[in-house]
């Protein structure tokens, strides 16, 4: 009964070094309403800033800018405020 148990551990353990490992795909423009990430592939070849403000402007906020990692793979994050004191207005989301 031992050799059966030590062979049923022997051939999930095989199962488990065989099977791939498998990241997590994250898309180019991620975000909610605190903030968010931008590629930096992406970045470059869109108007990151313009992306920002609207994603912000969904939601009735402004952007700020946090971070930029500039290399492939890196993002360029944000963060989504409430709009400051002494505006009259919300902010504007632009339609093209």
């Amino acid at each position: 009964m031992q050799r059966i148990g030590a062979a049923c551990l022997v051939a999930i353990c095989g199962l488990l070094a065989a099977a791939p490992a498998q990241a997590d795909w994250v898309p180019p423009f991620k975000g909610n309403d605190t903030g968010g990430i931008i590629a930096y592939s992406l970045a470059r070849q869109a108007d990151a800033r313009q992306l920002a403000v609207d994603h912000c402007a969904g939601y009735g906020k402004v952007v700020k800018f946090l971070a930029v990692q500039p290399y492939d793979g890196g993002y360029v994050s944000f963060a989504c405020r409430w709009v400051p004191y002494g505006a009259n207005a919300r902010p504007l989301r632009t339609l093209y």
